[in-house]
């Protein structure tokens, strides 16, 4: 079979699990499947940075007014931040999401993905990984290195990616994936679990952001409610705090400021990724819970939970 082949067995499978999935319209599919096979050119008109932006911005408003999300079942509408959106994951939450041992299927997961739609975890093939170049850093003029750090998880989501961006992707080990994790947590950027109503409704990649180049924290920025928090907000010892202003300097929301020569926190802007934890010298940072914020993306918990609940 040659890369001539058409329909491509991935584009062959994505349709089969979009027919298997409740409520999942042949919209959303088109959707889905335009998505994922141009990511650059949907996130650079999505971003305003491909040259046609301007051309395709109304097109893509004429289709989100015929078509809003919740008109083709009778529900009621969502906004755009309910069908494409991330959850905030510290490092450990995320290196749980690439080391997956086991399937697994978490649905209406409201206490942790708390938006309309888009929030189930369905891990099929969990260990079938792969890395693709970052379609939000390939669009910018001067993007953050290094460009391969979006980590599509399980099928058919890492197929589909793999053949149809050959050049821009490959397959890599649920280690390589936690050695991505480490390095970008060290470069100071966010990890998100993404989720989307055409991918399935459902969790389909992790990805390492900043707040220079991802579309998603910008928009997010600008009033778009396009993250969740991780379930825990970061604290500030300040005995121990020595006003370095490290924190204050990589912190991707602008939680942290120096006053005084010492770290203070924004706790509403807070959305406890945990870089700030880690990349204190001093220790004079820590992540705590705020049950306010949702529940955590822990997908051991979670699993433990789901499977006490059906032996109970």
């Amino acid at each position: 079979m040659t890369h001539k082949t058409w329909p491509r067995p991935s584009t062959v499978e994505f349709a089969r699990e979009a027919r298997r999935t409740p409520g999942y319209s042949l919209f959303d599919w088109l959707h889905g499947y335009v998505y994922a096979r141009w990511p650059y050119l949907y996130i650079g008109v999505a971003t305003g940075e491909h040259p046609l932006a301007r051309a395709l911005g109304p097109l893509v408003r004429w289709l989100a007014r015929l078509f809003p999300p919740g008109a083709d079942d009778g529900s009621e509408r969502v906004t755009f931040a309910d069908t494409y959106h991330g959850k905030v994951v510290p490092l450990d939450a995320a290196t749980q999401l690439v080391t997956v041992d086991e399937e697994i299927r978490l649905t209406d997961l409201e206490q942790v993905i708390p938006y309309a739609r888009a929030r189930d975890i369905v891990l099929q093939h969990p260990d079938h990984i792969a890395v693709l170049e970052c379609p939000c850093r390939a669009a910018r003029p001067e993007p953050c290195q290094p460009l391969d750090v979006c980590l599509l998880v399980g099928e058919p989501f890492a197929s589909f990616v793999v053949e149809h961006h050959p050049r821009r992707s490959r397959w890599i080990t649920p280690e390589e994936a936690v050695d991505i994790l480490r390095a970008e947590h060290e470069r100071g950027h966010v990890h998100h679990a993404f989720f989307k109503d055409a991918m399935l409704g459902r969790f389909y990649a992790i990805c390492n952001c900043c707040a220079c180049c991802c579309g998603a924290m910008q928009a997010h920025r600008h009033g778009t409610p396009m993250l969740a928090s991780s379930g825990y907000v970061s604290r500030v010892d300040a005995e121990r705090c020595v006003g370095c202003g490290t924190c204050a300097d990589l912190c991707q929301f602008s939680a942290l400021s120096m006053e005084d020569g010492t770290a203070v926190l924004d706790a509403a802007a807070c959305m406890g990724c945990g870089v700030c934890v880690s990349q204190c010298a001093y220790e004079a940072i820590s992540l705590m819970r705020d049950p306010a914020r949702g529940e955590p993306l822990e997908i051991s918990e979670l699993q433990h939970r789901s499977t006490a609940a059906i032996v109970a």
